[in-house]
């Protein structure tokens, strides 16, 4: 199951890398700076989550743990919340989307704390 997430996480990796590209060369021209500023966190956010994802799948190579899974679920379901609400707020100035954007941010938390459990139940991640 694991390698699923790190295919996943690739290619939430490539969609952070040309979403970004596309807001600083498309949209970075057609939008108010703040929207660009909002453009930017959804970047950095979906990025930070997917190196996340990769992280924990190196880690915890070896282990075999439903805390993993669970960060790794949690991560994926922030980054379609969060950057997801973000992207959509920006393209479609619905200002409604931006409620969706904290529940993106406690999937996120909950990502972390599930890792940090992973790694507190462990005996020895990344090794059989």
């Amino acid at each position: 199951m694991r390698s699923s997430f790190i295919v996943i996480a690739c290619l939430l990796g490539l969609m952070a890398v040309a979403l970004g590209a596309f807001g600083a060369h498309a949209l970075s021209s057609s939008i108010p700076e703040s929207r660009q500023a909002t453009w930017a966190t959804a970047v950095d956010y979906h990025m930070f989550h997917v190196l996340g994802m990769l992280a924990l799948a190196a880690v915890f190579r070896g282990a075999q743990s439903p805390w993993v899974v669970r960060a790794q679920t949690s991560f994926v379901m922030g980054i379609v919340l969060f950057s997801g609400s973000l992207y959509a707020l920006v393209l479609l100035d619905i200002p409604a989307l931006g409620a969706v954007t904290p529940f993106g941010g406690l999937c996120f938390m909950l990502g972390w704390l599930c890792a940090g459990v992973a790694a507190f139940t462990s005996d020895d991640p990344g090794h059989d």
